[in-house]
């Protein structure tokens, strides 16, 4: 499946993946400069959710193609059966 975003849908992952990646920068300078296990975990943990709204928001998108296409009967030699395995195992991955 390739990752086809529309313009709003693709502006919307990018600040997620941008704010993920400056809150990540914030995490190895707070680590170098040796603050507070607390801080920094709760900057750890705001990134990785920063990282799993993408994910999702992507995840999403691609559910919502393959209904589109299963229902206009696009589905590249794939049966719903096959589909359904394939996004089952996108979400898994970010479980």
């Amino acid at each position: 499946m390739e990752l086809d975003l529309a313009g709003a849908e693709l502006k919307s992952i990018l600040n997620r993946l941008r704010r993920a990646q400056g809150q990540i920068s914030g995490v190895i300078r707070m680590i170098e400069e040796g603050r507070d296990c607390e801080e920094v975990v709760t900057q750890l943990a705001a990134a990785s959710r920063a990282l799993d709204r993408a994910g999702f928001a992507i995840i999403a998108t691609g559910l919502q193609r393959c209904v589109a296409d299963i229902e206009s009967g696009r589905t590249n030699g794939q049966d719903a059966q096959q589909m359904r395995a394939r996004m089952e195992k996108l979400f898994l991955s970010l479980a």
